[in-house]
């Protein structure tokens, strides 16, 4: 009986892992039918007969991108919805690129971990941790070459306080991380949060809230 038992917790873990993370593929590949009407947890798949070259790749990722904005910073997504056959893989990338002072301000990946390489330049990064009331960050100043990595739906940020350009990859562990930036979510919500609720949790006044919310929250992600 304490076997029974045992094997059923052993499941139950497996299956609460599998849940969580992408679906898994269960044939070579699954390229990603993006114009179908059908709702799944992804995409359905396209024919594979009719599964070409071009489902597998991206071009362009070398370009500098353009950052001149109010962040500084320009995130280039390459995903499933720019490579369909990324579909059921577990895997996507992105290209950062920084102006001097240009930041990526605090967000989280709800689906995926984060693993980034600096490519050239310098960048101030950092995590917070989820456990309150501590929030304990990590942070470190990454140069050329240096490796940093932000844990699955942990806050995080990149930093270029260095008076030249900078530029990053990341690797995700999800086909389809999602991204949340916080001021964005929290200030430029629609229909728009109560301030009432806001100027409590952030314990500002009401129109200090109210001019935060009348502000153009804008986005660095393409």
């Amino acid at each position: 009986m304490a076997a029974h038992f045992l094997f059923l917790a052993l499941l139950a873990l497996a299956s609460s892992h599998a849940i969580a993370s992408d679906p898994s593929q269960l044939q070579d590949f699954c390229v990603a039918d993006l114009k179908s009407n059908v709702l799944v947890n992804g995409f359905v798949c396209k024919d594979p007969k009719l599964a070409k070259a071009e489902d597998f790749f991206f071009s362009g990722l070398d370009k500098p991108r353009d950052t001149r904005n109010k962040l500084g910073s320009n995130v280039t997504q390459v995903n499933v919805n720019q490579i369909p056959g990324l579909n059921t893989l577990g895997i996507s990338l992105a290209r950062l690129d920084f102006a001097p002072y240009g930041v990526n301000p605090p967000h989280i990946h709800p689906r995926g971990t984060e693993i980034l390489t600096v490519l050239e330049g310098t960048l101030h990064v950092g995590f917070v941790t989820s456990n309150n009331p501590n929030n304990q960050l990590f942070t470190k100043v990454l140069n050329k070459g240096d490796v940093f990595v932000f844990p699955q739906g942990l806050i995080h940020f990149q930093f270029n306080y260095g008076k030249t350009n900078a530029v990053a990859i990341a690797g995700l562990s999800s086909q389809n991380p999602g991204v949340i930036t916080i001021a964005n979510a929290v200030f430029g919500a629609k229909p728009p949060i109560s301030d009432y609720v806001l100027a409590k949790a952030f314990q500002l006044d009401k129109k200090t809230v109210d001019w935060l919310q009348a502000q153009f929250w804008m986005d660095n992600n393409n």
